[in-house]
């Protein structure tokens, strides 16, 4: 496990913070201390994330995920995943069930995702498009529109969120080059799949998030034996740091329910 970061602090049951993509655990800062009171809390950085090094041979985030659960003897854990992260939870479910003991997304449904929406189409396109040059200011300004939604501007947002995920994406985007080979494997077939997920399953949205990315998270929930959503009022793709407040006590609410 040398070569993956995270960080494991306080007690009791465990609970697994996985960050969206181009990100790293740090996107959990209003959450670690408040749950660390009462949980276990994990918070790796992702391969080729954060402080994790990047790869380098084929690999899956949930084989990752799986060998350090395994490494730190956890047993059944909560995976509370956003956008890339709650992808890496519902894989986990399916590939390593006997890890996990219930699931929460946001802003997801699996890791094989699916765009229809136009702003969401016309962002993911203006972001490869950046990163497919190798400029990295116009890809880290492009991904960090996803934080805005479709119904807002970044100038809508407090400045400081803003400002710490263009700090985790450019640290992210930078450790990266248009021209490496992309070593991730997906795990297929998931959306077939979920129905046999059979853990309760929450997902909290941001309420003006893509249609595509609520939809997906949606889909999830219905297609789950135990599912249900909860929507965060006036926050797109990253509700737990736009209210973490509202966020931690959906998540605790649902915590307290297991």
């Amino acid at each position: 496990m040398n070569d993956v970061f995270w960080l494991d602090t306080g007690t009791g049951r465990p609970l697994v913070l996985l960050h969206g993509g181009f990100l790293d655990h740090s996107m959990w800062d209003d959450q670690i201390p408040v749950l660390a009171e009462r949980y276990r809390v994990i918070a790796p950085d992702a391969r080729g994330h954060g402080r994790s090094a990047n790869a380098t041979a084929p690999f899956r985030h949930t084989d990752d995920l799986a060998a350090l659960l395994r490494h730190l003897g956890t047993g059944p854990a909560i995976l509370v995943g956003v956008s890339m992260g709650a992808g890496t939870a519902v894989d986990t479910a399916l590939e390593h069930p006997e890890l996990v003991s219930a699931v929460v997304v946001s802003g997801a449904g699996t890791n094989e995702p699916y765009f229809t929406d136009p702003w969401t189409t016309r962002m993911w396109a203006a972001w490869h498009s950046a990163m497919a040059a190798g400029d990295l200011d116009a890809s880290v300004e492009a991904f960090t529109l996803f934080a805005a939604g479709p119904l807002r501007t970044l100038d809508d947002l407090d400045p400081e969120v803003v400002g710490r995920l263009r700090r985790m994406a450019r640290s992210t985007l930078s450790k990266h080059t248009a021209d490496e080979p992309d070593l991730l494997i997906p795990a297929h077939d998931t959306w077939e799949r979920a129905a046999k997920i059979d853990v309760p399953v929450l997902a909290i949205n941001g309420a003006i998030d893509s249609p595509d990315h609520i939809g997906m998270a949606e889909r999830l929930i219905r297609t789950v034996a135990d599912g249900r959503a909860i929507s965060v009022d006036r926050t797109a793709h990253y509700p737990n740091m736009e209210r973490p407040d509202v966020f931690n006590e959906s998540l605790e609410g649902f915590l307290r329910t297991l």
